[in-house]
């Protein structure tokens, strides 16, 4: 179900710590895990302009919002404004709480085609571009982006914050490292301080947020509005509800039990599979499994025998025996 603005606005005003959108990794299934550990909005994978207005399958695939997948978010991505203002028009069929703007990617294939962190080349045609998405749409549009293309030395984010504002754009939340730093070098927060005194549209802080403490010290010195999580969610979901409840409560929760990091393996290998059948929901399931183990006795041993196991039953029983082990 779409948002308001006024209903955008207070869901900010609660500091939502959000599920950042990650291509091969935020499907529905992961969303749904993440929601049920304390996600308070989550944002879809990356769904080309060019392939929706095709009518191509993986594009629908991300597109749809199963009941109670709400609020998310559609992240879609593109490099010509008018066709990323036409797929606006398709996505929100779909019913998201609102419609966001990649303007953040750095992969070279996505940036170099214009598209993502590609529309920090020319701010000007962003903010153009933005208020061509907006005009089209009737619900909100929220755009994700970086702090500047690059070099260090050149940092748009907070004269383009104004510019957005003034587009229309309703949210804004930005990665605080350059597009060429992609994922190296250490997020720079300031930059989201900077850019949340000059406007008045909710800003949210993303980048190296890698626990509840991260979470708590981000949105504390900067004054944003919510927090963004992304790798660091893959490894552990958990962040989500430790980090609400460090927000909410001043209160540092333990990290998982051996029982929970067990349970979370089985209940993600058996919706992977429900959603897209063996042996494939097994498979794409093992980036997760490094961190959901972590800590357990034996959990480097039992991760390689995992990813041999391309059947969800002989995973289960791996995890069985596992479990029985920890009892023992």
């Amino acid at each position: 179900m779409p948002f308001s603005a006024t209903e955008l606005r207070d869901h900010f005003s609660r500091r939502p710590v959000i599920l950042a959108p990650m291509e091969d990794v935020t499907d529905a299934v992961f969303r749904r895990l993440c929601r049920a550990h304390g996600a308070d909005i989550c944002v879809t994978e990356f769904v080309n302009v060019e392939g929706l207005l095709r009518g191509c399958k993986n594009a629908r695939r991300k597109l749809t919002l199963e009941e109670g997948d709400h609020p998310t978010a559609i992240q879609i991505y593109g490099s010509n404004p008018e066709r990323l203002a036409e797929a606006a028009r398709v996505a929100e069929e779909a019913g998201p709480a609102f419609l966001d703007i990649n303007c953040g990617c750095w992969v070279p294939k996505i940036a170099g085609r214009g598209a993502g962190a590609g529309w920090l080349k020319d701010p000007t045609a962003m903010v153009a571009m933005a208020r061509m998405v907006v005009a089209g749409a009737s619900i909100p549009v929220t755009v994700k982006t970086r702090i500047g293309l690059g070099p260090e030395s050149d940092m748009p984010i907070v004269d383009l914050a104004r510019r957005l504002e003034d587009a229309g754009v309703a949210a804004l939340t930005i990665h605080c490292r350059t597009a060429q730093m992609g994922h190296s070098g250490a997020a720079d927060w300031s930059w989201a301080a900077k850019a949340r005194e000059v406007v008045s549209i909710p800003v949210i802080v993303n980048g190296d947020i890698n626990g509840a403490e991260h979470a708590e010290r981000a949105l504390r010195e900067t004054g944003c509005a919510g927090v963004m999580v992304g790798r660091h969610a893959i490894d552990h979901p958990w962040i989500f509800r430790e980090a609400r409840a460090l927000l909410d409560h001043g209160v540092h929760l333990p990290g998982p039990t051996p029982d929970e990091r067990l349970a979370v393996c089985r209940d993600h290998l058996r919706a992977n599979v429900a959603f897209r059948g063996e042996p494939f929901g097994v498979r794409v399931t093992r980036r997760h499994l490094s961190g959901y183990l972590r800590g357990l006795r034996n959990a480097a041993a039992l991760r390689r025998t995992l990813l041999f196991c391309d059947s969800l039953a002989g995973c289960l029983a791996i995890l069985d025996e596992a479990e029985q082990a920890l009892a023992a």
